[in-house]
């Protein structure tokens, strides 16, 4: 009964909307904008607004992630990122919420692909409070560490969870393959990427971009347009730096490959795909009937698509084209749907047969009717407030477009017909160039993509994992890593006592931290074995864990089985073999290993690309202090760990810390107290193993 009742509830909107009479438009009408440009190079728009006490406006900034460093993609985000949340010299990013909080206002920064944007909102009242906070942020952002940190640690997460949503997966892939994936328009973030992002690169990115004479800024709101003038050219009279011009945004030059894409996804009981080919630019003399097109192809419930695949055969949960066009460079023509996985091959196929048939008679007079009209009438929604008004009026300019584009593009939609509209179809819609994207289970498709009659090639959608990068090096750092490493060697009990542990057998006591439930207590046992076996036993309240690897492989015993280790945690325990107490304290000795003086009191120890460990020693005692490093997380992203030592005893005559306190990413991970510590009691390989 359900299914009947959403069925006529689709029929209903469908036949509705078909019989839709819309009444005339209202004309825009485009308001008082005054103009102007400051001394110092920056241009102003200003648009009264007297309905509420309320101002507000933006700075658009001449900048993108387009702009971004081929090894530092994501730079330009964090900056716009971090410019608000870092505070200024003044205030922290936190004292300003709070100061902002307090009157209801908000100042806001970000940077997209193809500009930038500091934007504030405010009562009339507190215009001079809050456009003050606006200068600093715009001006002088002090990106605190803490901040980038926090940043970058949120970039990581979302790295390491992109791939959770079939439906941006395809939309990434779509996207990616068409534009390129060795250009700006098409690269993807890596982890690599934000690790190399410091501080000095957001202060050199603000710095080459945010200028006066880059800079357009928009006020609108309760106001008197001259007093508004007076008052911006005094707060931004001391703003004078310069720039050399920023260069022109990079073009679309990629000619993707055609045919299908399978990215698999196990997970899923439907496919996501994409469909299409680059599309154009806003200013194209034939967009205004491309839109109109691409309405009618797949604009809605009244569309060719959505009656096709949805309505009569019940293929689709959604679907939808559109005729994508960009400012300056060109958009993206996209069909775009889901299905049940045992009918992907058909949905596509059946949309294919739709582009097919736009492409080969006229719509009917009806189809023309509706879309053409609907497209006018949400095009007037653009202007139904003076805030959007103002913002597409900026964006014209930014772009070099005229005022005139809008009532010409309003004239050009009214004038289409359903001659243009097959006219377009035939010179734009190119079969022999379309891209399929599909998402999903393979091995649950009712027809394999082969079908298609087309080439089709798999996705790899494996997260690249981040390689460690040590610190630059040179004779004099290296001797001096090493001379501390000795020093150290000799406060835990001697070179030579270090180099005759073959074994050691920790137990341990931890209080661990179990997310939303506080700390968990774990009874722990670390074994290792020279020179690369390590075991981890464990007990927590809800059963036993055994992580067992003797230098090739491993396996995992938990209460649902027994398995295999999985490679994200031989990584981890190659991670923890690695920065073994002893075998860190030997890296003097290990040929495959550097040891690095990076600051004072501290050394670098690193063994490739896969392996780097930070180590600062306690000045009084010479002993190890801390051990920071980045360890790379089971199904999630890379995080700073830091160890600090404390309660050194001695066993067997050397020096054992029995106290470790470990934080990740910033926050509490663990305590571990060590209970016994014993040291060459013959642990053999077949005991490392044993199940």
């Amino acid at each position: 009964m359900r299914t009947l009742v959403s069925l006529f509830f689709v029929l209903a909107l469908q036949a509705q909307e078909i019989n839709l009479q819309y009444p005339p438009l209202k004309q825009v009408k485009l308001p008082d904008v005054q103009t102007s440009t400051l001394p110092n190079g920056m241009k102003v728009y200003l648009l009264e607004n007297h309905a509420l006490p309320l101002v507000s406006g933006f700075a658009l900034v001449r900048a993108g992630n387009l702009f971004d460093p081929a090894d530092k993609v994501g730079l330009a985000g964090m900056t716009g990122s971090v410019m608000r949340s870092g505070g200024t010299a003044s205030k922290t990013g936190d004292q300003i919420d709070e100061q902002l909080e307090n009157i209801a206002a908000s100042v806001e920064s970000g940077i997209g692909e193809l500009s930038g944007t500091v934007s504030f909102n405010t009562l009339k009242a507190n215009i001079a409070e809050v456009m003050a906070v606006f200068k600093d942020v715009l001006t002088a952002p002090q990106f605190r560490q803490d901040k980038l940190d926090l940043a970058k640690s949120q970039t990581s997460s979302s790295i390491a969870r992109r791939n959770d949503n079939a439906g941006g997966i395809a939309s990434r892939e779509f996207s990616s393959i068409l534009y390129g994936r060795t250009n700006p328009y098409g690269w993807s973030m890596e982890y690599d990427h934000v690790n190399r992002i410091q501080r000095a690169d957001l202060v050199a990115f603000h710095k080459r971009y945010f200028f006066p004479a880059n800079i357009v800024l928009a006020v609108q709101g309760d106001f008197n347009a001259a007093e508004m003038k007076a008052a911006i050219e005094k707060l931004f009279a001391d703003w004078t730096v310069k720039q050399e011009p920023v260069p022109a945004f990079p073009k679309v030059s990629n000619k993707a490959k055609p045919g299908v894409y399978l990215a698999e996804k196990s997970d899923v009981a439907q496919t996501f795909f994409e469909i299409g080919h680059l599309g154009g630019v806003l200013n194209d003399k034939d967009y205004p009937a491309l839109e109109v097109m691409g309405d009618i192809l797949g604009g809605g419930f009244a569309s060719r698509l959505f009656r096709k695949i949805r309505t009569e055969k019940g293929y689709a949960y959604s679907i939808s084209a559109d005729w994508g066009a960009d400012y300056d460079h060109p958009g993206l023509f996209i069909i775009s749907g889901s299905t049940n996985s045992s009918t992907t091959t058909d949905s596509i196929q059946l949309a294919l047969e739709e582009v097919a048939k736009i492409r080969a008679g006229e719509v009917t007079d009806q189809e023309l009717k509706t879309a053409r009209d609907k497209v006018l009438n949400s095009f007037v929604f653009n202007f139904d407030r003076p805030t959007k008004t103002l913002t597409r009026l900026v964006n014209y300019g930014y772009f070099g477009y005229s005022p005139e584009f809008i009532f010409n593009y309003q004239k050009a939609v009214a004038a289409v017909t359903k001659a243009d509209i097959l006219r377009v179809a035939k010179q734009y819609l190119k079969p022999e160039e379309m891209v399929i994207v599909a998402v999903g289970k393979s091995a649950d498709f009712g027809k394999p993509l082969a079908d298609l009659k087309l080439p089709v090639e798999k996705i790899d959608l494996t997260i690249t994992q981040a390689k460690q990068e040590a610190a630059k090096s040179d004779v004099a750092s290296l001797a001096k890593g090493v001379e501390l490493l000795k020093k150290a060697q000799v406060a835990m009990g001697g070179a030579e006592k270090l180099a005759a542990v073959k074994d050691y057998v920790q137990s341990a006591d931890t209080e661990m931290q179990a997310g939303p439930q506080g700390m968990m207590k774990v009874k722990q046992k670390n074994t290792w074995l020279a020179p690369s076996g390590f075991r981890q036993d464990q007990e927590l309240p809800f059963g036993k864990i055994i992580a067992a690897y003797d230098g090739k492989a491993g396996f995992l015993v938990t209460p649902q089985g027994t398995m295999a280790m999985p490679p994200p945690v031989v990584t981890q325990v190659e991670g923890e073999v690695f920065r073994n107490l002893f075998a860190l304290m030997l890296s003097d000795r290990d040929a495959t290993r550097k040891v690095n003086n990076t600051a004072p009191g501290m050394i670098e120890i690193s063994g490739g690309e896969k392996h780097v460990a930070k180590v600062e020693f306690d000045a009084a005692t010479g002993l190890m202090k801390k051990l920071m490093y980045v360890e790379q997380q089971m199904g999630g992203a890379p995080q700073n760990v830091e160890e600090s030592f404390s309660d050194w005893r001695e066993v067997g005559g050397l020096k054992i810390p029995f106290a470790i306190s470990i934080t990740q990413g910033g926050n509490k991970l663990a305590d571990v107290k060590v209970q016994d510590f014993k040291i060459n009691s013959g642990v053999t390989a077949e005991e490392l193993m044993k199940r």
